[in-house]
C-alpha cells in the first residue's frame, strides 16, 4: 500500500478533491501553510493499493498539465510505502 501526500494550492484543491473521488480514490484534506509554494495550500492525503498507485497519479497528473520550468509550482507530491495500517 502507498500513500499519496499531495500538496496543491488552495484555488486547485476543490477540483483535484472531486477528480480523485469521481475516479474512487477516498482522500482526507488538511488546510495547510508552508514554504513549498509560499501562501494558502491544502494538504491531500490518498492511500492506494499498489496496483492503483499509477491511476490515481494519472489523475493528478492529468489535472495539471505540463508547465515552463520557471512557472510557479502549483503541485507537490510525496509518495511513501505504507507498512501497515488498521481500518475500524
Amino acid at each position: 500500500m502507498k500513500m499519496i501526500i499531495a500538496i496543491v494550492n488552495d484555488v486547485d484543491s476543490d477540483h483535484l478533491l472531486h477528480a480523485l473521488t469521481n475516479a474512487d480514490f477516498r482522500v482526507t484534506t488538511i488546510a495547510s501553510t508552508g514554504g513549498f509554494l509560499r501562501h494558502g495550500l491544502t494538504t491531500l492525503l490518498c492511500a492506494v493499493e499498489d496496483q492503483k498507485l499509477e491511476d490515481a497519479l494519472a489523475v493528478i497528473r492529468g489535472y495539471y498539465p505540463p508547465i515552463a520550468e520557471d512557472a510557479p509550482k502549483r503541485c507537490t507530491i510525496f509518495v511513501i510505502n505504507v507498512v501497515e495500517y488498521h481500518h475500524f
